[in-house]
């Protein structure tokens, strides 16, 4: 196992398009060193303290930048914190050094028990302050900015008192955290509560944002037979969202953008062309927002 000193430490994340890490495109990645931006893994896949999985890993991080998406912290959650699961998140970014870290709005555990899901929580002013200190421990542990992103939801609360993007920007402003943007999640909440998807784009706080997420969804429909999206990560970007990502580019200006790919996922060219479709969408998007300038 090579140590820290051999990595490039803390690469930061360039304004290019980067793909989820699988084991299924290891020898891929590592045989013919494909241009890429970057990669991100999930910080829950890497754990273990040893094994096949670090030794690829350690491998594609000496030629690659690296950012940490965890997935399991809960940092929505209505409990305290799982301190033990933060210190194996420590571990792995302390191991790694990634660019970036980032987390969900989300909940996945309560009481011990943990569910296989990223679950929504009420936007109050209640909930604001347990997820700000939760905020602050996890960068008080690991000695960094995290960014939180905007999830993927399908009911809404009927207590709720405050929209999303105001929760998200209160965050930020009162732990420092950075924001992560999901243009998928956001096309499939639009669609799923029946708001325009472009107008929550214009309003977020795109000078927060340090990362795009982009991935493909399902269809489904609803008990009233209405459309319903679901962010399966098993398709291509579908066009909706690449005219998302177009947009925030026109506006924010270009950030690292990650394909998300967890499901029936592809062999690596396909992988990898859709990384080159996102950077080809960036430029359009920086071209646009140079004009308007």
């Amino acid at each position: 196992m090579r140590t820290l000193r051999h990595f490039h430490m803390a690469d930061p994340i360039p304004a290019r398009a980067g793909v989820g890490l699988k084991p299924e495109h290891y020898r891929d990645i590592l045989d013919n060193r494909p241009d890429i931006g970057w990669f991100e893994v999930h910080a829950e896949n890497y754990m273990e303290d040893g094994g096949p999985p670090h030794r690829y890993l350690s491998e594609i991080r000496e030629r690659y930048p690296l950012s940490v998406h965890g997935v399991g912290l809960s940092i929505g959650g209505a409990g305290s914190l799982d301190l033990e699961h933060l210190a194996r998140l420590k571990r792995v970014c302390d191991r790694y050094e990634p660019g970036l870290v980032s987390e969900h709005l989300a909940w996945s555990s309560h009481d011990g028990c943990y569910f296989n899901d990223l679950l929504p929580l009420p936007y109050t002013t209640e909930t604001l302050a347990r997820v700000c200190e939760h905020v602050d421990i996890v960068q008080s542990t690991l000695k960094r900015q995290i960014l939180i992103e905007n999830p993927s939801t399908y009911v809404d609360f009927a207590g709720a008192q405050m929209r999303e993007i105001d929760f998200l920007g209160e965050l930020a402003k009162r732990t420092g955290c950075g924001l992560l943007l999901d243009v998928n999640n956001v096309f499939v909440q639009a669609t799923n509560h029946g708001f325009r998807a472009a107008d929550y784009i214009d309003e977020f706080p795109l000078h927060l944002v340090q990362e795009i997420h982009l991935a493909g969804h399902a269809h489904d429909t609803d008990d009233d037979a209405a459309p319903l999206l679901i962010d399966a990560h098993g398709a291509p970007v579908a066009d909706p969202v690449w005219s998302l990502f177009v947009q925030a580019i026109e506006k924010g200006g270009a950030r690292p953008a990650l394909i998300e790919w967890d499901n029936d996922i592809p062999d690596w060219e396909r992988l990898h062309a859709e990384a080159r479709r996102a950077e080809d969408f960036m430029k359009q998007g920086e071209r646009s927002r140079g004009q308007a300038a």
